[in-house]
């Protein structure tokens, strides 16, 4: 069971599960994307004021794995958008619950977005509220909740964060 390993190990293996994620999505292309999470996940992205609320509505909601891959697939193939690239730094991951084998916990990220005929510019910052499953040492997303600390959003947000 996840809650008789220790803190340390569960912080490690959420950190390394950061990593690995926030690269996919830098690295531009987001096919494995999906592959972070289970099946039947939730995948959200609010403002902080929606969020405090609990307003349901967000900028980004999808609860299933397949909704993930249709988004990654109409990046590819449908949309069009300017070339650019994002780059996460990432705070260190604060274990707020461990219950069965789901660790809940919360990460500080600022995201930059970089146009290849443009500047480097800060494109987010926020906060990711998530609940992993932890199979061995493999943790899948149960839910992501990215909580964008501002209300104002770049109309470029089609990839996720």
């Amino acid at each position: 069971m996840t809650k008789d390993r220790p803190h340390s190990e569960l912080l490690s293996l959420i950190s390394l599960a950061q990593a690995r994620y926030v690269r996919e999505i830098d690295d531009g292309d987001c096919a494995a994307w999906p592959d972070f999470f289970v099946d039947d996940c939730f995948y959200q992205i609010t403002t902080a004021d929606n969020y405090k609320q609990h307003l349901e509505a967000g900028l980004m909601w999808m609860d299933s794995k397949n909704m993930l891959r249709d988004r990654i697939l109409s990046l590819s193939q449908a949309n069009i958008y300017e070339r650019h690239s994002y780059r996460h730094l990432l705070g260190q991951p604060y274990i707020r619950e461990v219950a069965g084998d789901e660790v809940e916990s919360e990460t500080s990220f600022m995201v930059a977005r970089i146009t290849r005929e443009g500047p480097t510019d800060l494109f987010a910052t926020g906060r990711y509220i998530d609940r992993y499953r932890v199979v061995g040492d493999d943790p899948k997303l149960v839910r992501r909740i990215v909580v964008l600390d501002s209300n104002q959003v770049d109309t470029l947000l089609g990839f996720p964060l």
